[in-house]
């Protein structure tokens, strides 16, 4: 991507760079970008239509049945207890949403020519949200939300695709002292998820570092769970992405979702004090794990 792009603007003149990303407002820029998309546009013919549609990884159709895939949408939200507020999120997000909160490069995400980006972590929107209604007042902000999304980035692993479903939780309170805060929404979570998945739920916490969490894991968090919550202390995936502490969500031999704790909503309201917690499934995989 980096030759690619340093072998366009070596053709363009100099300045064009600087002017294009920092000589026009928003607006001029989207107005210059909507000129040139609407010519390019009117130049396409349908057999180059009907060629992308079939090619285009972005564009297929999901191989799942929509009809069993709500089926487990429905079962999700009549699952989710009364304290998450259902949040019905936009396919678009504010340019930057998820490289300025959970540092993601942008050429993994699609972005338009509007200053929005394609909806790609339900999550990194659900804790703007979470951050908006903090500010507004409230002491502990719980949502839920499920949204299709897209990734830039190509998947090699099978199931994997460029657009799919996911069903996530964003939890956010101020910190209450010895990590009491942290426990509690790690039940609050935990415990859906074990209601989704059942006596076979394959609950897993990694701790990237050492803190006192791990002591109301023991006291708090694992009394209170009707299944084993188990530590994976060979994970290193996300260890840059969580702040300190990562969770694995599926039944044996499918792991279908992930969590952990982010610093989002503290980045979000300058707050150091602020606890976040995010977590999330995909559809598409409980979809198909046999019953």
């Amino acid at each position: 991507m980096g030759d690619v792009s340093e072998r366009f603007w070596a053709k363009l003149p100099d300045g064009s760079r600087d002017a294009l990303v920092d000589g026009l407002s928003q607006s001029e820029l989207q107005s210059v970008l909507l000129d040139v998309t609407r010519e390019r546009a009117a130049k396409v013919k349908p057999a180059r239509l009907l060629q992308r549609w079939t090619q285009d990884r972005f564009v297929r159709p999901s191989a799942v049945d929509p009809r069993a895939l709500v089926k487990t949408q429905q079962r999700l939200w009549e699952l989710l207890p009364e304290k998450f507020a259902g949040v019905q999120l936009s396919p678009l997000a504010p340019l930057g949403t998820c490289s300025a909160v959970a540092t993601i490069n942008q050429h993994q995400i699609v972005s338009t020519i509007r200053g929005t980006e394609v909806a790609s972590d339900p999550t990194n929107e659900l804790a703007i949200e979470a951050a908006v209604r903090r500010r507004a007042g409230e002491e502990r902000v719980h949502l839920a939300a499920c949204q299709r999304v897209v990734r830039a980035q190509p998947f090699d692993t099978p199931g994997f695709a460029a657009h799919f479903e996911l069903f996530v939780l964003v939890s956010s309170a101020r910190d209450s002292g010895s990590f009491r805060t942290e426990a509690e929404l790690l039940i609050d979570h935990l415990s859906f998820w074990h209601a989704v998945l059942g006596e076979k739920a394959d609950l897993r916490f990694t701790l990237f570092k050492e803190s006192g969490l791990r002591d109301r894991i023991e006291d708090t968090v694992r009394p209170a769970l009707a299944v084993p919550l188990t530590e994976d202390a060979e994970r290193t995936k996300s260890a840059s992405y969580y702040a300190g502490t990562a969770l694995a969500v599926g039944v044996p031999d499918h792991e279908i979702g992930d969590g952990g704790f982010t610093t989002w909503t503290a980045d979000l309201l300058g707050d150091a004090k602020e606890r976040c917690l995010t977590s999330c499934i995909a559809t598409e995989f409980l979809t198909a794990i046999p019953t």
